[in-house]
C-alpha cells in the first residue's frame, strides 16, 4: 500500500527564543498526526540558528505553511518580511495556491500588537491564493488564557520572561499544529 506524506512547513523568525519554541511546540502537534512530517527552517542567520535557512524549493514541496514572527510595532519582523517580498517569483507561478497557511506570533508585553502582526503576516498568503486556518473555539484553553492565544493563531507573551511559554500557550500551539496536520493530510487526501 502506497503511504502519501502530507509535508508541512514552519517557516520562523526569532530574536530572543520564544517565537523558535513555538515552531518547535507547533511542529509537535503537526507530528502528532499519522502522515504527516513537518519541517521547520528559519529567514535569517542573524542570530546562531541550529536550523537550516528556508529555500523557494521549501515553499514547492509542502502541502501547507506555517509562518511566525516575533512582533515588531504590531507588525512581523523584518526579516520575515524580506523573505516574504523575496517571493514574487512564486506568486507569479502560483506555487502556494490553494495550500493551507497559518500564522503565529510572540511579544514581549500583552498589548504588543500580536493581532496586528498575525493579520498582516496573513495578508501576503493571501495574495499567494493560500487558504487560511485560524485556531477555533473548540481549543478550549482560548477561553481561559490570560497570556497568549488567539482565534487568528498561536501567540506567546514573554513579559520579558523569554524562557516562560504558559500551560495555555503550549497547548495551543499543540492543538494548533494537530489541526493544521489533520486538514492539511485530509485536503491532500
Amino acid at each position: 500500500m502506497l503511504v502519501i506524506m502530507t509535508s508541512i512547513l514552519i517557516i520562523y523568525y526569532s530574536q530572543n527564543g520564544s517565537t523558535k519554541k513555538m515552531a518547535r511546540l507547533i511542529s509537535r502537534g503537526v507530528e502528532a498526526v499519522d502522515g504527516v512530517s513537518s519541517t521547520i527552517r528559519t529567514v535569517s542567520s542573524d542570530i546562531n540558528e541550529s536550523d537550516a535557512i528556508v529555500e523557494k524549493s521549501d515553499l514547492e514541496k509542502c502541502d501547507g505553511l506555517i509562518i511566525g514572527s516575533p512582533t515588531h510595532f504590531g507588525n512581523m519582523a523584518a526579516p520575515m518580511k524580506k523573505f516574504i517580498d523575496s517571493t514574487t517569483s512564486e506568486w507569479f507561478n502560483g506555487t502556494l495556491i490553494n495550500k493551507f497557511a497559518g500564522v503565529f506570533t510572540s511579544t514581549s508585553s500583552m498589548h504588543g500588537g500580536q493581532e496586528t502582526t498575525l493579520l498582516s503576516m496573513m495578508l501576503p498568503l493571501i495574495h499567494h491564493g493560500m487558504i487560511i486556518m485560524g485556531v477555533p473555539y473548540s481549543e478550549v484553553r482560548l477561553n481561559s488564557t490570560v497570556s497568549g492565544g488567539t482565534p487568528y493563531g498561536p501567540t506567546h507573551v514573554s513579559n520579558k520572561d523569554k524562557d516562560n511559554i504558559s500551560d495555555d500557550e503550549h497547548a495551543i500551539c499543540v492543538s494548533f499544529g494537530k489541526r493544521f496536520g489533520e486538514v492539511c493530510k485530509r485536503y491532500k487526501s
